[in-house]
């Protein structure tokens, strides 16, 4: 379930030190699950996926579209 590798990423990255929001809802469809900000750091943007989900043309689009106004993005597929 993506949720579990939801809850997982997020205790990772706030044990780093980073503040993380879950983007349940935005007005941007394709956007990535997470949000990780950190001070002095490029804002994180990552996308958690199950082992049979697939990342998504718009998904993909969004990524880019991020990377563009400087954030870094991560794709993290359940194994």
């Amino acid at each position: 379930m993506a949720s579990k590798i939801q809850s997982k990423t997020i205790k990772e990255y706030e044990t780093k030190g980073f503040f993380v929001l879950n983007l349940t809802r935005t007005n941007k469809n394709g956007i990535a699950d997470l949000l990780c900000l950190k001070d002095g750091c490029k804002p994180l943007f990552i996308e958690c996926k199950e082992k049979t989900d697939t990342f998504k043309p718009l998904q993909d689009y969004r990524s880019r579209e991020v990377q563009k106004f400087g954030a870094d993005f991560l794709l993290i597929q359940d194994k």
